[in-house]
């Protein structure tokens, strides 16, 4: 571990998997920042990254840590850079979050020059969750130009939904923990072949989601085909209800978590029966509101969420390095 002192905050450098003083610290920073923000600061893969260590090309984390009368960490993280570094030949990722209350110091600025000092192997791309103003100009002076939109869509009202008949050949049923980790990874690794995010999903990734308080079977649905083989599924995911001293109360939300479809089985209506079944999930748990993700480019994707009725919510950008502005 490396350490550079700045006036008020100092900088300090490591590799691998946090300790599990520095995660808490890490994970009520994010919290603190999405509460004033309204958008979680690190994405769930890094989280999870995070508390297992599994990230195959490792991690960098670059901290600021309030200073103590002697310039040493205090023990207060007020920001944090989290670089999962790929070894598979793809990019990396980058997500930077500074406490609200210490914004506009330079310490985003001073995580990234550490950070680009450490020479972290291969290309990062970094997100900007919520693309809020500052995060757009701090990457636009470090030479980040935006290279993907995720689009966040959301569901807001009881409109009918068609029914959601399952084609020919195929039968609904929900994951059997134990039994279908293996066929479910084989199932998306097959369906997200050409998304590598989603598609590298490891056993590992996996068996952390399903130890989070929000992993529910009964939320899996998953497709068979008639030799027994899982063709599609769509995960759902529940955000519970909270309250926020900043932002107020916040009613549960459903999420269309992931949706997939095997090769084999698309252009049959599976996706669409997939996302219909999931939504009629989640509203028999009484939640009126349904969000997702998607990519803004797939076209064909949001084509059938506003079908159903989904409207452009919010939006996060992914920045990569080019040349760096002057300034």
């Amino acid at each position: 571990m490396s350490a550079t002192q700045s006036t008020d905050w100092t900088i300090t450098t490591a590799t691998g998997r946090p300790d599990g003083g520095l995660l808490r610290r890490i994970a009520t920073l994010a919290a603190d920042a999405e509460d004033t923000d309204g958008n979680p600061p690190l994405s769930e893969q890094t989280l999870v990254d995070l508390r297992t260590g599994e990230a195959d090309g490792g991690l960098l984390l670059v901290a600021a840590w309030l200073a103590d009368d002697e310039g040493q960490p205090s023990g207060e993280l007020i920001g944090v850079a989290v670089a999962v570094v790929s070894s598979g030949g793809e990019p990396g990722t980058l997500e930077i979050v500074v406490h609200p209350e210490y914004r506009n110091d330079g310490i985003g600025a001073a995580l990234l020059a550490t950070l680009a000092a450490q020479k972290p192997a291969g290309q990062l791309q970094a997100w900007s969750h919520g693309n809020h103003e500052a995060a757009a100009r701090l990457a636009q002076h470090h030479g980040y130009a935006p290279v993907r939109e995720l689009w966040k869509m959301r569901l807001m009202h009881d409109a009918g939904l068609p029914a959601a008949r399952m084609p020919d050949g195929y039968r609904l049923r929900t994951f059997v923990p134990g039994q279908d980790e293996q066929p479910w990874l084989d199932a998306n690794a097959a369906a997200f072949a050409h998304h590598a995010e989603q598609g590298a999903m490891t056993a590992g990734d996996l068996r952390a989601r399903m130890e989070e308080d929000w992993f529910d079977p009964e939320g899996f649905l998953l497709a068979e085909a008639a030799d027994g083989s899982i063709a599609g599924f769509h995960w759902t995911k529940v955000h519970p209800a909270m309250k926020s001293p900043t932002t107020g109360e916040h009613q549960a939300v459903g999420e269309v978590y992931v949706v997939g479809v095997v090769p084999s089985a698309q252009g049959t209506g599976l996706g669409r029966a997939l996302t219909i079944a999931g939504i009629e999930h989640l509203r028999s748990r009484g939640l009126s509101a349904v969000m997702l993700y998607v990519d803004a480019d797939n076209t064909a994707a949001v084509g059938l969420y506003r079908q159903l009725g989904f409207t452009r919510w919010d939006v996060d950008v992914m920045y990569a390095q080019g040349t760096p502005t002057a300034g």
